[in-house]
């Protein structure tokens, strides 16, 4: 079995212009890092020109399709029953986009297969991760 899952998703940019065009985003889950989930953007779709991932939590994700959450750089609330809206704020400035809540619901569904909410522990290799940390410090 796969340890990671990859679901590429359409995102739409909410820009002051009345149609918001399409993005395209990859949603990734890692087991090796069970808490989180990353948000990718194609260099195109950036303004830098370059890929632009996101890292927040799945826990983060998973509430804020309830209700909003987040008070940091990655904010997430719902947008009626078929839209999630995600804000990444950064010092360049924010970009908010619109997700299907489908698209994000089976995904989620997708990692909770892999590594079960409240399960995350188990998958965590802390002796390694530890021994890393050491290892950097020498």
């Amino acid at each position: 079995m796969s340890t990671v899952i990859e679901q590429p998703v359409e995102a739409r940019l909410v820009a002051a212009a009345p149609r918001m065009p399409s993005i395209p985003a990859t949603l990734h889950y890692d087991r090796v890092d069970p808490f989180a989930v990353r948000m990718t953007f194609p260099a195109p779709a950036t303004l830098e020109g370059v890929e632009v991932c996101w890292t927040f939590s799945r826990e983060l994700l998973i509430a804020g399709m309830r209700e909003p959450e987040g008070h940091g750089d990655v904010r997430v609330r719902p947008y009626g029953y078929d839209r999630t809206v995600l804000e990444f704020h950064a010092p360049e400035g924010t970009a908010v986009i619109h997700v299907r809540s489908g698209e994000l619901r089976r995904f989620l569904a997708a990692t909770g297969e892999l590594v079960p909410v409240g399960m995350e522990h188990v998958h965590l290799d802390l002796e390694h991760d530890l021994a890393e940390l050491l290892r950097g410090s020498r």
